[in-house]
């Protein structure tokens, strides 16, 4: 996924002069996880560029310089790091078109690598999508492949409004085929990527791989589970879950992040609110532990696991 995220910022400063990126340790070292990996060589340092360590400041730049017609992605080293730019995403980037009546555009794209499982220390897994869908304005997507890493990171940028762009850190060295021609999803759709009639299992970013585990363990059980990637989180694809809830008439939404206000609430609701009549069983949230993220060696604990969603699903009268 890495690759693919690579090869999309390198194919979109190819194309459009335009479009510039920035962010800590993006130049030389190629950024953290090497996402931005030898751009700086081949582009500059007037389109790949290290900036000081100061989200706001990172954000705040960017904003101004999409005013004056520029694209630019910027990265946010670790999902908590992005917290000192939260004022200017929520108050600044989100609302400015609304603000101007559409007269002014910010197509900026805030990478953030998010969510745990790769044994990191606080301020470094932390899973911040409900920050983010709560927030009009803006458009917050996550890939769960490298396929659509690279999909959805080029539609990312092409977009004229401002996307918050979250990359499940765990899933940064899976494997895939990257295809720049391939027929493509729009960026707001979601995609069926198990057909079944027992349960549908709703996930994004780094649980999608945790979804297709429990249906594959779920099937030796006599389960026919049928798994969803949301990809968009805002705006949400609620045509296509309807479609899959309607036929299973159960629901199961899996998320990293604590359960208690997190976005898994919000997918349990409006499954809840348009598809009542078709359910026959309450939606089961599978997530983290209500408290802050721990240490390394107990993230196992902590995390959605294939046997903790078949539990819940266990629960039900069938």
């Amino acid at each position: 996924m890495a690759g693919a995220l690579n090869r999309a910022l390198r194919d979109a400063l190819t194309e459009d002069d335009r479009v510039v990126v920035f962010g800590e340790d993006v130049g030389p070292l190629g950024g953290v996880f090497r996402v931005t990996d030898k751009l700086y060589g081949e582009f500059g340092d007037a389109r790949v560029s290290d900036s000081p360590l100061a989200e706001s400041g990172i954000v705040g730049t960017a904003i101004g310089m999409a005013i004056y017609g520029m694209r630019p992605i910027v990265e946010m080293q670790f999902d908590a790091f992005a917290y000192p730019a939260f004022e200017q995403i929520t108050s600044h980037l989100a609302k400015m078109r609304n603000r101007t009546r559409g007269r002014v555009r910010l197509p900026i794209v805030v990478r953030i690598p998010y969510a745990g499982a790769i044994g990191g220390v606080e301020h470094h897994s932390d899973s911040s999508e409900a920050y983010y869908v709560h927030t009009p304005g803006l458009t917050v997507v996550t890939p769960s492949n490298p396929e659509d890493a690279y999909d959805m990171l080029r539609a990312a940028i092409a977009s004229d409004d401002p996307v918050v762009f979250l990359e499940p850190k765990s899933r940064y060295w899976m494997k895939g085929v990257v295809d720049p021609d391939a027929e493509t999803l729009p960026l707001h759709r979601a995609r069926v990527l198990r057909e079944g009639n027992d349960v549908t299992i709703l996930a994004y970013g780094p649980t999608v791989a945790t979804a297709l585990a429990t249906a594959e363990q779920g099937a030796e059980e006599g389960l026919d589970a049928e798994v969803v990637d949301l990809r968009s989180l805002s705006p949400f694809d609620d045509a296509t879950v309807d479609a899959s809830v309607r036929k299973t008439s159960r629901a199961v939404v899996i998320h990293e992040a604590a359960g208690f206000g997190g976005f898994g609430a919000e997918v349990a609701a409006r499954v809840t609110e348009r598809n009542f009549f078709h359910l026959a069983a309450p939606v089961a949230r599978i997530t983290g532990a209500d408290i802050p993220y721990p240490s390394p060696k107990l993230e196992r604990h902590y995390l959605p696991t294939p046997d903790r969603v078949l539990a819940a699903i266990d629960t039900w009268e069938w």
